[in-house]
C-alpha cells in the first residue's frame, strides 16, 4: 500500500516538509510506502473552467507543469496527505491549483482513498485552512482520516516545528489512523465488500 504526500510549500526542507517526513516515517514503519511529492516553488496555472478535461480520459489540457504528473501518481496511490503552510488564514495558492485541476480532471483517481489535510503556521489560520482542503475529500467520496488533535502545527522552519511536541504527536497518530483504515479497507475488499458505485447524475442549479 502506498500513500503520496504532497508538500505545497516553495521550500523542500522547511516545517511544512518536515510535518511530512514525521508523518512518512511512522507509516513506513508500519509498513506503508510513503513518497513526497514536492511541488517546489512554481505555482501551477489556474482551473480555467474550459471542461477540455472530459475528453482527454483523466489529464488536464494543460501540460507543462506539474498536475498531470501528480494525477499519474494518484492512479497508482491508496492514500493522500495533503501539506501546506498557511498564508492569510488559507492554503498556499500553488495547493488549491493543484487540486482544483487534479480533482476536476480525474475524481477517479482520488475516490473513496483515505486522504487528510495537514496545515503549519506561525501561530493561527491552520483550522481554517484544514477546513478548505477537506472541502476537496469530501466532494471526492474520500474519507477524511482524523487524528487525535487537528491536523495542525506550528513553527517557523522545522527546528521550531519539532518543538511543538502536540503537533508532531498528532502527526504521528495520524500516521497510525491512515494505516489502520488503509488496512480496514484492503481487508473489506479481501473479503468482497466493494466500493459503493454512486449516481451522479441529479444537478440542481439554484438560478433559473
Amino acid at each position: 500500500m502506498k500513500v503520496l504526500l504532497v508538500n505545497s510549500s516553495a521550500h523542500t526542507d522547511g516545517a511544512t516538509n518536515e510535518a511530512l517526513e514525521i508523518i512518512a516515517r511512522k507509516l513506513e514503519a508500519n509498513g506503508i510506502e510513503a513518497p513526497i511529492f514536492q511541488m517546489g516553488a512554481s505555482t501551477p496555472s489556474d482551473c480555467t473552467g474550459c471542461l477540455a478535461c472530459r475528453s482527454l480520459e483523466g489529464k488536464c489540457i494543460h501540460d507543462d507543469d506539474c498536475v498531470n504528473k501528480f494525477i499519474d501518481l494518484a492512479k497508482s496511490s491508496d492514500g493522500f496527505v495533503f501539506a501546506t503552510p498557511v498564508y492569510y488564514a488559507h492554503p498556499s495558492a500553488r495547493l488549491l491549483a493543484l487540486l482544483d485541476r487534479a480533482f476536476y480532471a480525474n475524481t477517479a483517481a482520488f475516490a473513496h482513498k483515505p486522504a487528510a489535510a495537514v496545515a503549519n503556521a506561525r501561530r493561527a489560520g491552520t483550522s481554517a485552512s484544514l477546513d478548505v482542503i477537506n472541502k476537496y475529500f469530501t466532494i471526492a467520496q474520500m474519507p477524511v482520516v482524523s487524528s487525535s488533535y487537528w491536523n495542525g502545527t506550528h513553527g517557523v522552519g522545522k527546528e521550531q516545528l519539532l518543538r511543538d511536541l502536540e503537533g508532531v504527536q498528532t502527526l504521528e497518530n495520524l500516521a497510525n489512523n491512515m494505516t489502520w483504515l488503509l488496512r480496514c479497507i484492503k481487508a473489506g475488499k479481501d473479503a468482497g465488500i466493494l466500493t459503493p458505485k454512486n449516481e451522479k447524475k441529479q444537478r440542481t442549479n439554484f438560478i433559473r
